[in-house]
Formats: structure tokens, C-alpha cells, sequence
């Protein structure tokens, strides 16, 4: 669990606000630290 609070909140809010669900989990991805482990995978490729 992350919290996220002062200006790394205000800043998060800024990225999510208006942003689309893919854009949104990208920025809460990063923000909690669980980015780019190697196990995402694209959509239609096998």
C-alpha cells in the first residue's frame, strides 16, 4: 500500500485528472513503484 500525500499527491491528482484509465494506471503504476517489472504484456501479441 502507498500514500501518497503533499506534493506528491497534488502532483499524482494533477496526472489522473482528465487523464484515461490506461493513462491513470500508467501514472498509479509509477507512483507506487510497481513499473516496468519485465511481466506486462501488449495487448494482441503472442
Amino acid at each position: 500500500v502507498t500514500t501518497l500525500a503533499g506534493k506528491d499527491a497534488v502532483r499524482f491528482l494533477a496526472r489522473v485528472d482528465g487523464a484515461g484509465a490506461e493513462q491513470a494506471q500508467l501514472a498509479m503504476a509509477k507512483a507506487t513503484g510497481n513499473f516496468k517489472r519485465g511481466n506486462e504484456r501488449q495487448p494482441g501479441r503472442r
